[in-house]
């Protein structure tokens, strides 16, 4: 009942290779089919940069916004198809529809060019991976916003056209985390896991795929002409055992297999027929088949903890690795540390052709192999320290109280600290200094945040520097963020020029965003250019009407030039936005003194004192 090559091995058949097993007929067509989809992908984003906008990404992660925040996309809208269809004809989007899987393919079949024929990784235990990482994208989102539901959010989001946009890349990672994300997730896990090794055990939509493959009532099914040749069991890439599942249940119920058809074709009596009938739900489950796995009942313990342990260590470090390329890593991370560990029990280990270890002796392919393992096994306790410091930092980031207008209200902000924010400034400093001087790249999230620690703590002139140089790794809506902060220190720091300067770059990334218009505003006033900061200021206010401090400071300014009918109408639009609450108008009437506007600054700062007393002002410690 094995495997048997014997019905055509060393017979001259056309059609067969010399293994006895004739060449798969759908392979080409197969192979076509996903050359096509590159090729799709490719026109799409040529597409992109020469109209300047298009359908927003085919891609199943495009399906995160629509459940988060409603946005209805291509990507959801590909995703809920491609479900559909599984329901019905099994999992053969997978193997037709699959760009990851392409390179898989690829990677799989330049291997076998150099002799080497990647051999499947078997775990009873890290299957799970791909279906609980899909609930972790997909269904805890929802889940969570209904037990916390902090905001009083609704459930299910308002659902919004974004079919078409114009930032294509937004919600891809850059050039260079693609790069080694595609060689992490192509060739290294098809060389060390198994032709099909990512999908088994790290792609989340392959979990929700192999999910609905159950239900399905299309499935590669058996004649009565089978002989138990196990052709077809050598030819699947999926690591299926196709010929012993067809004998025991009529039909391939392993929801690893993705349709290929390869098996269909390379059977030498015809047995085999993609057809419908019923899902695997209702095939029988006593005698299931017995499978044999690579790892014991401990090592897959062991292999698990070190797979949780390797995906938290390398997931988001330097604000870089995305989740499908941790899980990845975490997978290829547990074989290594297995694999280690047999080589130092072990008597007798190979891997391929390469004999790691004979006689109890470590021959020079397993030193290399060791070698290797214990570089990549570093570099993941590495992540994982640079994690660690960087997870602190976030979680002490996140517990700061003091409002922003606050805090940017005077130079020094140090004395509104309460000694609870105090004490998590400088534990979170702390953390992203470690982060920073040990990690091996920068982390264009941590540096802003870290800049905001130096500035509340302080060290003003620090903080401008960290942003400069925050800004120097990041892009769009960041950058302008860290370069409208850096503006702001600026302007307190009476740099007024190079407040200016660091505000236009700001505009320059994002000409929306309000607060740099007004910072800009005000280095202008300071530096004397009267006319110029008042229409910057005016256009802020046709953008936003609302603006409470940009109206006064309008106020401040007409009145000084004599136009008090205009400078009467901007003080009224303030005061009907101005929200009646003391520590805000404090805020106010320390900024307007600032810019010498003493008339505004007075009334306002009245006013909080009739509002709240001195009890309401922030405390100077």
């Amino acid at each position: 009942m094995g495997i048997s090559r014997s019905t055509t091995a060393g017979v001259n058949v056309p059609g067969y290779s010399k293994a006895g097993i004739r060449k798969s007929r759908t392979s080409r067509w197969r192979g076509a089919a996903l050359i096509t989809l590159n090729l799709f992908m490719i026109a799409h984003i040529i597409q992109w940069r020469v109209m300047g906008k298009t359908i927003s990404p085919i891609e199943p992660s495009e399906t995160m916004h629509t459940l988060q925040k409603g946005f209805v996309n291509a990507g959801f809208i590909f995703f809920s198809l491609a479900i559909i269809a599984t329901l019905i004809f099994g999992r053969f989007v997978c193997g037709w529809g699959c760009h990851i899987l392409a390179l898989q393919d690829l990677c799989g079949w330049l291997l076998k060019k150099m002799g080497l024929h990647p051999k499947p990784f078997r775990s009873r235990l890290l299957v799970y991976v791909p279906l609980v990482a899909a609930l972790y994208m997909f269904v805890w989102p929802t889940a969570y916003r209904l037990f916390s539901n902090p905001a009083h959010e609704p459930i299910i989001p308002k659902f919004t056209n974004h079919l078409v946009i114009t930032n294509f890349w937004q919600t891809f990672p850059s050039v260079a985390v693609a790069i080694p994300f595609l060689f992490i997730c192509g060739f290294v896990t098809v060389y060390f896991l198994g032709q099909k090794g990512f999908c088994t055990y790290a792609c989340p939509y392959g979990g929700f795929f192999g999910l609905a493959d159950k239900f399905s009532p299309g499935k590669i099914r058996v004649t009565p002409a089978c002989n138990q040749c196990g052709h077809c069991t050598a030819t699947c890439t999926s690591n299926v055992l196709v010929h012993a599942e067809v004998k025991q249940y009529g039909m391939v119920v392993d929801p690893g297999c993705m349709k290929c058809m390869d098996c269909v074709s390379v059977c030498p009596n015809d047995a085999l027929y993609f057809g419908f009938g019923k899902p695997t739900l209702f095939a029988p489950k006593s005698n299931a088949i017995k499978k044999s796995y690579s790892l014991t009942w401990p090592e897959e313990i062991v292999g698990a903890l070190v797979f949780m342990g390797s995906f938290l260590a390398v997931r988001g470090v330097y604000a870089l690795v995305p989740f499908l390329m941790a899980l990845g890593c975490a997978a290829v991370t547990t074989f290594l540390a297995l694999k280690l560990w047999r080589l130092l029990r072990a008597r007798e280990l190979s891997f391929y052709r390469f004999n790691l270890k004979s006689s109890g002796k470590i021959r020079k392919a397993g030193w290399a192999f060791a070698a290797f393992a214990c570089a990549w096994i570093g570099l993941n306790a590495h992540s994982g320290w640079v994690r660690y410091h960087e997870f602190l930092g976030n979680l002490a980031f996140n517990k700061i109280h003091l409002p922003d207008e606050l805090a940017l209200a005077q130079v020094n902000p140090v004395r509104w600290l309460s000694p609870a924010d105090r004490e998590n400034v400088l534990r979170g400093k702390e953390h992203y200094v470690a982060a920073s001087k040990t990690g091996l790249f920068v982390n264009s999230e941590v540096l802003p945040k870290l800049a905001w620690f130096e500035y509340l703590s302080g060290d003003a002139e620090q903080s401008v520097q960290t942003l400069g140089k925050a800004a120097d790794y990041q892009k769009d809506e960041s950058k302008a963020l860290s370069l409208y902060y850096r503006g702001a220190i600026l302007n307190r720091l009476a740099r007024y020029d190079e407040a200016r300067a660091s505000l236009d770059e700001a505009l320059a990334e994002r000409e929306d965003l309000i607060l740099a218009r007004q910072e800009k505003g005000e280095s202008l006033w300071q530096l004397g250019r009267k006319e110029e900061a008042v229409s910057v200021w005016t256009g802020a206010v046709q953008r936003n009407s609302q603006l409470v401090l940009v109206n006064n400071e309008l106020a401040g300014a007409t009145r000084a030039s004599g136009k008090l009918d205009e400078a009467d109408l901007y003080e009224k639009q303030a005061d009907l936005f101005t929200p009646n609450d003391p520590l805000y108008h404090w805020v106010l009437g320390r900024r307007l003194q600032d810019l010498g506007m003493t008339e505004l600054a007075e009334k306002h700062l009245q006013q909080a004192g009739q509002l709240g007393g001195s009890g309401a002002m922030p405390n100077e410690h």
